[in-house]
């Protein structure tokens, strides 16, 4: 709270301290000839056309314009995004991305996965999804963002956290010809790389026949990004234990016996056994001393993240005369992300050595949510926190992943403006998606007989020690086994087809009103050829315990690489070096040609995994009717209107019949309609005084995989998973009420709060189920008799989602300021948001917060501009965050903990329309580490450490024309 307080206070002394000079700021921004040098362009440019369009749209929206053309201000649109107020972004890999690769990564007012994607207002998606990745966009050709937090019923369903809208450029945006090209490079120091980026666009307009005008812009970016990623994933859980020391007399009566323990350490004081134990069956008053090892037995993880961004733009305009236009457009984003990883796994002896340990209470609530009922009993009073695991193993990772995204929009359509009250608008958008996803590794075990010594001790990172064997040596390693783990394909499609139609009425309350309807398909095509297991042995067989059948590194070392040397830069203790199945050497058939007794097919004719292939298709049919109404002299403006939505889906999937081989197709078809009113209110208290109330209802509609009617059992765990295809949208009432103040053109402050009331959360449920024709499971912990412990998405419950957003940008050119501080300014904003989806788990009612979203959040910025320089400083802040979702045992979630960024960027001007631009990203060198627990459930051990490195980055403009 105090970091909510502390921001609060920022942003209201700026509003406190500059009313009463509001007018003088307003003549200087209207020309004031004593304060001629200072010019309306870059960083003053982007923040005035960022506040008149929140000023001058009557919906509750935030915007960010690109200060020049081709110059967001950050290098990935989802970092861009986390600056507005209310939208926070998942982080990975050193940058703003989704956490699973589709959708957007974007939480909007504490709900994530339900954000809009538009393209200069028409849908737009990444295939096998109803949301368009938004780190995958090229930022070079963004013109500007609008975040429209309620949207209002001319807007496309199909987002209840709010919709997102990426704007690209226009030929008729510029008066004539316009050039611009730029080319830079970023650079990592933790991986130690270069990655270049270039940027063109060409625009002009001419005059044709009798008043007409054409115009053509043609625009393409090519930005490729490197971050290391290396990081700690240990276990979480409780790992429950019970420390028996080697000259305990239990420790001598289980040599040989019992446990089976080592006879090497009979009376060694200084080692300890740690036996699993189940606390229930301890005295509640011996618990103290058992220990819990959760979070100790971290991995080594060196990752590679290469980010290759391609787009391209091209536009044309025609007005044969000033009431009729035309115009054609298009779009197309490709976006690779490649992944290459090292991973060290460890496998912990139980024998420790100089074990430590520390005061840890682990109770019922913490353990499983005291599921049992009654009193909140004490599980283990201690934690390991180091020591020496004496005989330990280890297995190294090599693999590379490939995912690959490309998305393209056509667009063609007509303005029509028969006189000055009406308007006539029709487009047509064709879309064409694509993903693939492909993911192999291979991984290495030692040779017969070899173990090490790990040393750990617990911090913030956990620090390790390695004796043994060289693990940079070939001859420590054989080569173990391969597999395509993930290897997947989306095709996507949709067309869509709006008209939109507006009357304007003269000196009437009502001001006008719009009408319109839209048609529109989306289709996904999912295959998958994933595969696993196969052995890379003298025999094909799985590797020999006593390595009979292995094949050493050192008879094919040209396949091996080592691990980077610096990792963490020496703050975890172990460097790295150790050796991997090279991530490149795993590409095309390379692995099937050195191993042919491993059974691999080739590249080009894998065996689909039918029983995975789906197939989704939906149709709406949406139409609109919106009024745009004003009084008391325009002191009091709205609009009012409802959108009726019909959705038609039909879903298939193959599955087997129970208690057979055979594979049939199973479909399903589902229709529904929604009303959604909506309605926005704008009082002017002052003439740049604003109060705003809205109201809106929304939907978000289910992912794509939720609706596949799939059945998959285990009929030797007896568990599964069922897909639900008569899930319907979820709903949500969401009422805003925002105050805004405008200072000038340029500078403002404004306070608002909302409440999203919601109906139907996506949840994930698991319940006993009987399936006709299935084999009864061999084991079945969960269920009784032949019934399967089944895992489906449904419509659960009612949540909210509520909040306040606190904003503000000024640049101090007021008339009490001294004039050199008329260059610096300040951009802040700050979100408290706290969501409610009242779940289920381990048979108790538990209010969930949304995966990803901290309840707290701010940015701030620090500005400086005038003729030839620019610069920015901006910090952003998030407190802690649930991971991917709230697990039914605590001790078994992970969080996101605190974290801040502290970017920079430095812009000059140079003669004969070119520029300079320096930026550094991640200053402080901070990452989103992940912790064992859950806000609320807060255990402050970390699970998994991550260091990114920071990026410097230098880019050369050019730019002529406006």
């Amino acid at each position: 709270m105090r970091k909510f307080s502390q921001i609060t206070a920022i942003l209201l002394a700026t509003s406190t301290a500059i009313p009463a000079f509001a007018q003088g700021a307003d003549s200087r921004e209207a020309g004031d000839a004593s304060v001629a040098d200072i010019v309306v362009t870059g960083l003053r440019a982007s923040l005035r056309n960022s506040a008149q369009i929140k000023k001058n749209t009557m919906e509750v929206v935030d915007s960010i314009t690109a200060a020049d053309i081709g110059k967001l201000p950050d290098p990935n649109v989802g970092e861009t995004l986390s600056r507005v107020p209310g939208v926070q972004a998942y982080r990975f890999g050193g940058e703003a991305s989704s956490p699973v690769g589709n959708g957007s990564g974007l939480t909007i007012r504490g709900l994530t996965g339900q954000t809009g994607s538009r393209v200069d207002g028409r849908a737009y998606f990444t295939a096998g999804n109803r949301e368009f990745n938004v780190e995958s966009a090229s930022p070079g050709m963004v013109a500007g963002i609008d975040v429209y937090k309620n949207p209002s019923a001319e807007h496309i369903e199909g987002a209840i956290g709010g919709l997102v809208n990426l704007r690209t450029r226009k030929p008729f945006d510029f008066k004539d010809l316009a050039v611009s090209a730029a080319v830079g490079s970023r650079y990592n120091d933790l991986g130690k790389e270069l990655t270049p980026e270039y940027f063109g666009m060409v625009s002009k307009r001419w005059n044709v026949g009798d008043g007409g005008e054409l115009g053509v812009l043609i625009s393409g970016s090519y930005a490729q990004s490197f971050n290391r990623g290396d990081n700690t994933p240990s276990v979480g859980g409780t790992q429950f234990r019970r420390a028996i020391r080697g000259d305990s007399a239990e420790y001598a009566a289980n040599v040989g016996t019992g446990l089976n323990l080592n006879p090497a350490y009979v009376g060694r004081s200084d080692v300890t056994y740690l036996a699993d134990v189940n606390p229930t069956t301890i005295p509640l008053a011996n618990r103290q001393s058992l220990l819990s090892s959760t979070g100790v037995q971290n991995n080594i993880s060196q990752e590679d993240y290469r980010r290759t961004r391609k787009g391209l733009t091209a536009a044309v305009q025609w007005k044969p005369n000033p009431t009729l236009e035309f115009y054609a457009e298009g779009t197309y984003n490709y976006y690779l992300y490649n992944q290459h990883y090292r991973f060290l796994n460890a496998t912990d002896s139980r024998y420790a050595q100089g074990l430590q340990t520390t005061a840890f209470t682990i109770d019922e609530a913490l353990a499983n949510r005291n599921s049992n009922g009654g009193t909140n009993d004490l599980l283990s009073g201690q934690r390991v926190t180091g020591g020496t695991f004496l005989n330990s193993t280890f297995t190294t990772t090599g693999g590379d992943e490939h995912r690959r995204y490309k998305t393209m929009i056509l667009a063609g359509g007509v303005k029509w403006k028969p006189s000055d009250h009406f308007d006539a608008n029709f487009d047509f958008a064709y879309i064409k998606a694509d993903q693939y996803q492909d993911n192999r590794s291979v991984v290495l075990s030692p040779a017969a007989g070899l173990t090490w010594n790990i040393a750990r001790s617990l911090g913030t990172p956990e620090k390790v020690t390695i004796t043994g064997p060289d693990l940079a040596s070939p001859s420590t390693w054989v080569f173990n086994n391969y597999g395509n783990g993930t290897n997947q394909v989306w095709d996507d499609n949709g067309v869509s087809a709006a008209i939109d139609l507006k009357y304007s009425f003269d000196d009437y309350f009502l001001k006008d009103i719009k009408v319109g309807g839209r048609y529109a398909t989306q289709r996904d095509h999912y295959y998958n050829y994933n595969f696993g297991g196969k052995n890379l042995t003298t025999n094909g067989l799985a590797l020999a315990a006593d390595r009979s059948n292995a094949i050493s590194v050192n008879s094919m070392a040209d396949l091996i690489e080592g691990s980077p040397t610096n990792f963490m830069n020496g703050d975890a203790g172990y460097n790295g070096g150790y050796l991997v199945f090279s991530p490149t050497a795993l590409l095309g058939d390379n692995v099937r040609n050195r191993f042919p007794l491993a059974g691999i097919q080739a590249e080009d004719s894998l065996s689909e995994n039918v029983l995975s292939r789906r197939y989704f298709s939906e149709k709406t049919y949406a139409g609109y009717a919106v009024a745009d109404f004003a009084f008391l002299n325009d002191r009091i403006k709205g609009n009012a209107g409802v959108r009726v939505v019909k959705t038609d889906t039909f879903v298939r999937a193959m599955n087997r019949q129970p208690g057979t081989t055979t594979i049939i197709p199973t479909g399903s078809n589902s229709s529904y309609t929604d009303v959604l009113p909506s309605f926005n209110l704008t009082g002017y208290l002052t003439q740049n005084t604003l109060l705003r109330f809205g109201y809106g209802k929304g939907i978000t509609r289910p992912d794509l995989g939720a609706l596949n009617p799939a059945l998959v059992v285990d009929v030797n765990s007896g568990t599964g998973s069922i897909g639900n295809p008569n899930l319907r949208p979820q709903k949500a009432d969401s009422f805003d009420l925002s105050l805004e103040h405008y200072f000038s053109p340029v500078n403002y402050v404004s306070a608002a709060l909302f409440y999203k009331k919601i109906d139907g959360f996506f949840s994930n449920i698991t319940s006993c189920q009987t399936i006709a024709g299935a084999s009864t499971p061999t084991t079945n912990l969960n269920c009784t008799g032949s019934q399967y412990f089944l895992t489906q998405t449904v419509n659960a419950e009612k949540g909210t989602a509520k909040g306040v957003e606190l904003a503000g940008q000024t640049f101090f050119d007021y008339d009490f300021m001294p004039k050199f501080l008329y260059h610096f300014g300040v951009v802040g904003s700050l979100t408290y948001v706290e969501t409610k989806n009242p779940l289920t788990l381990n048979g108790q009612r538990v209010n969930t917060m949304q995966p990803l979203t901290s309840k707290y959040a701010y940015s701030i910025a620090g500005l400086y501009e005038d003729d030839l320089i620019s610069a920015r400083l901006v910090y952003t802040w998030r407190s802690k965050a649930v991971l991917f979702g709230v697990t039914p045992n605590p001790i078994d979630g992970r969080y996101i903990g605190s974290f801040g960024l502290l970017d920079a960027s430095l812009n000059f001007k140079l003669p004969h329309n070119f520029s300079l631009a320096l930026t550094a990203s991640n200053i402080t060198n901070k990452g989103a580490d992940r912790f064992i627990g859950e806000p609320g459930l807060a255990t402050g051990i970390e699970r998994q450490h991550f260091v990114n490195g920071r990026n410097f980055g230098a880019t050369l403009r050019y730019s002529f024309g406006s």
